[in-house]
């Protein structure tokens, strides 16, 4: 009764139409679930994430969960995450991704789940990596280990926002370390963030991971944003 109280003085609302959501729906309402505009990525070797590493850097597999269209839901679910405090949102999409990416034979095998990370500076006035919540719903399903702290950025990096491909790389290019990266050895690693445009930090990422022996790197975002 009590949360029933509650939620007839605060509705809960979905974080991506803002309607209000019912009683058994989380964070997204059942329309969004089904409706948003979903990629299906990872089903295709040669898709448009797979291209962007062709001849840069050595990827696995690659996929996201939407695509990002400016003014649209997905636009609007990925700043409630990022910028609201919503991180529920993240483990939630996370959660429904992995079930997919489960039954893929290119993502099966996957051992462990990393974050691209935030640095410290930028974490603590934000609250929390937006990534991280993803990688634990994606680690949940996939019944692999969500590992948040082994990569990290060395250095703070400027926005990304405004910056050319060829800037975006230049501005992260030395900025990851690795922590005890000999217990990352022979694993296929599943490197995750929020929205994917040029990969320059993904590929940034990917190039210090790939100094463990034996590794295999796949890539997956909650969206991807057409250059």
């Amino acid at each position: 009764m009590i949360n029933d109280f509650i939620s007839l003085v605060f509705p809960q609302v979905c974080v991506s139409c803002g309607k209000s959501l019912y009683k058994n729906e989380h964070s997204i309402c059942t329309y969004c679930a089904y409706h948003l505009p979903k990629t299906n990525f990872h089903l295709d070797n040669e898709n448009p994430i797979a291209k962007i590493f062709w001849g840069r850097v050595a990827i696995h597999s690659t996929g996201a969960l939407y695509g990002f269209n400016k003014g649209g839901k997905v636009q609007h679910l990925i700043h409630q995450l990022k910028y609201k405090g919503h991180k529920n949102i993240g483990f939630f999409v996370g959660k429904l991704y992995g079930y997919e990416l489960k039954h893929c034979a290119d993502f099966n095998t996957v051992n462990i789940v990393i974050p691209v990370p935030l640095h410290a500076k930028k974490q603590k006035k934000r609250g929390y990596n937006q990534s991280d919540t993803f990688a634990q719903g994606l680690a949940e399903s996939m019944n692999a280990e969500a590992d948040l702290n082994i990569l990290y950025r060395a250095k703070e990096s400027e926005s990304q926002t405004k910056k050319s491909r060829f800037k975006r790389w230049q501005n992260v290019e030395t900025i990851f370390q690795l922590h005890d990266a000999k217990t990352l050895e022979g694993k296929h690693i599943l490197l995750v963030d929020d929205v994917i445009t040029t990969g320059a930090t993904l590929e940034a990422c990917a190039q210090t991971l790939l100094q463990i022996p034996n590794v295999k790197i796949s890539i997956v975002t909650i969206a991807y944003a057409a250059n």
